[in-house]
């Protein structure tokens, strides 16, 4: 029995709808963006494991995830400030700040979970305050931020006359929660790092935000022209970022128990770099909160692995900046070789038809 044969009507609607798929080819499902970094990530650590196997004992993985989560927290805020075309300078004074009001505020006698309310509520209005100068006043937010900084770790210095701050409630809950305590045997501080990754990955690519601000950072001048609040996403971007360095100084602040005024120097630039390196770039449209997550874990582990390879302590910043440098350079370049097996992909299904300039078959009727 032949296979039925369309008729003619149907093939008159085909012809006048036009081509499906107009020299366009139909792939399988895309690659994730963060997997070329987190695959970068798992074999930087299988490399150093098999030069040293001590570095793959749980407790050094765990510590090296410790370890990363202030910049991690700062990096994952700061995709939000990168796709919207902004750069937060201010994220390292935020955290030092709120690592001295909040054992001020403790060691004062206020209780420790208020003041850690407060710090919040004090980092994302510092956030908030960066992005509405910026935006009314038409400034860019790499000189506002930088400003911001300044001022925020002098008034740091200022508050802690200069030196730590100690003297504190050691055997307070919030201290061994944050600071002390583990579950599943990782220190509760990691989950909390994770919990945030989670939300703020859902937040970026699920949310009606998250769809503004790529928006946003992909042409501010049609986002606006097309009615979105562009003020006030920009705002709430900037406020976020603030938001996630007064995390990373609760934690800090749980952990070492004190308040230190220069505490963070050049976190905010390391941060900046781990989003980059996660693939979020600085002409905005797009980020990925998992690849600054997996960015951040890469810097830490070249950090881990110079102290097992015995490396001077002079020569460590110079081995990070080009980890930073190579790895932002390699971007473009896996960018490039991944578009161009997309083309080349003997799966793609193309449309056998001539087309014009407009997407239609030569000869069709609009």
């Amino acid at each position: 029995m032949s296979a039925p044969q369309p008729s003619a009507a149907s093939a008159a609607a085909s012809d006048r709808d036009g081509p499906p798929a107009p020299r366009r080819a139909r792939l399988g499902r895309p690659i994730p963006d963060e997997a070329g970094v987190v695959g970068v990530l798992v074999l930087l650590v299988l490399g150093v494991g098999l030069l040293q196997p001590d570095f793959l004992q749980t407790g050094n993985l765990l510590t090296t995830a410790h370890n990363s989560v202030y910049v991690g927290l700062m990096a994952c805020g700061m995709v939000f400030a990168l796709a919207m075309r902004e750069v937060d300078l201010s994220v390292g004074g935020v955290y030092a700040m709120g690592v001295v009001v909040g054992a001020l505020l403790i060691r004062d006698g206020m209780s420790t979970w208020l003041a850690v309310l407060v710090v919040l509520a004090l980092s994302a209005f510092v956030g908030a305050v960066n992005g509405a100068v910026t935006t009314y006043l038409r400034l860019p937010s790499f000189i506002v931020t930088l400003a911001t900084s300044m001022l925020l770790r002098g008034v740091g210095l200022a508050l802690a006359e200069g030196k730590q701050i100690t003297d504190l409630p050691q055997d307070d809950a919030f201290f061994r929660v944050l600071g002390g305590e583990e579950f599943l045997g990782a220190p509760n501080a990691v989950w909390v790092f994770g919990a945030a990754v989670v939300a703020l990955t859902v937040l970026f690519t699920r949310t009606r935000f998250g769809a503004r601000v790529r928006a946003i950072g992909s042409n501010p001048e049609a986002a606006e022209f097309g009615g979105l609040p562009v003020t006030r996403t920009r705002i709430a971007a900037l406020a976020l970022s603030g938001l996630m360095a007064g995390l990373a100084a609760v934690l800090a602040l749980a952990f070492f128990i004190a308040g230190d005024p220069t505490i963070g120097q050049g976190y905010e630039l390391t941060a900046i770099a781990a989003a980059i390196i996660g693939g979020t770039p600085l002409k905005g449209g797009s980020g990925s909160v998992i690849g600054a997550a997996a960015g951040t874990l890469i810097l830490g582990v070249v950090t881990a692995a110079l102290v097992f390879f015995e490396v001077p302590i002079n020569w460590t910043t110079f081995a990070t900046g080009g980890v930073i440098l190579l790895a932002v350079g390699a971007a473009p370049l896996v960018r490039r070789v991944r578009d161009l097996r997309a083309t080349r992909d003997p799966r793609a299904v193309r449309d056998p038809r001539p087309v014009d300039g407009d997407g239609r078959s030569p000869g069709r009727k609009p």
